[in-house]
C-alpha cells in the first residue's frame, strides 16, 4: 500500500514539471512580423491601430511619433543562477504626418540596439553654497533656533 501511495505521488511531481521555458512576455506580439504589413505613405492611424493596437507610447513632443515595444525574458541557465535573460527586444518608431499617413518607419531588434551609441557627456549642476535656497533654509533654521532672536545679544 505505500509503495502504491510513493508511486502516485512521484508521478504527480513527474507529470508537473514541464520542460519548456517561462517566457515573460511584454508589449505587442510579433512586432516585428506585424510591422512589414505597414507600408510608407499609404497606410493610416486606422490601419495602425487595426494592426499593432494602441502605441505603448507616444512622444511627448510630438504627437505624431508613436512607439510599440516588444520584450521577452526567459530565465538563464542553471549554472549562472537562474538570471533572467532577454531573448527579444524589439522597439518600432512610426512618424505619422498631420494628415494621419504613415511618413517614417524605424526598427530596431535587439542587434542594433547595441550598436547605439549616447552621449556621455553630463550636464554640470552648479549649486553654490549662498544660492537663495541655503540663504533660505539657513534663515529658517535660525528662527526655529532662536525665535524671539535674544542670543545675539548675550556678548
Amino acid at each position: 500500500m505505500k509503495k502504491i501511495l510513493l508511486i502516485i505521488i512521484a508521478s504527480l511531481f513527474i507529470t508537473n514539471c514541464t520542460l519548456n521555458k517561462v517566457v515573460k512576455h511584454h508589449g505587442v506580439h510579433a512586432l516585428d512580423k506585424k510591422q512589414e504589413k505597414l507600408t510608407l505613405n499609404i497606410s493610416n492611424t486606422s490601419d495602425i491601430y487595426q494592426i499593432l493596437g494602441p502605441p505603448s507610447t507616444t512622444s511627448m513632443f510630438d504627437n505624431d511619433l508613436w512607439i510599440y515595444i516588444e520584450r521577452k525574458i526567459t530565465k538563464g541557465p542553471i549554472l549562472k543562477l537562474g538570471a533572467n535573460k532577454i531573448t527579444v527586444n524589439n522597439i518600432l518608431v512610426l512618424e505619422i504626418n498631420s494628415q494621419g499617413i504613415l511618413e517614417k518607419k524605424e526598427f530596431f531588434d535587439i542587434t542594433n540596439l547595441n550598436k547605439i551609441k549616447f552621449s556621455k557627456k553630463v550636464t554640470a549642476v552648479d549649486y553654490s553654497k549662498r544660492s537663495f535656497v541655503y540663504d533660505f533654509i539657513s534663515s529658517m533654521r535660525q528662527k526655529i533656533n532662536d525665535p524671539l532672536g535674544k542670543r545675539k545679544n548675550r556678548n
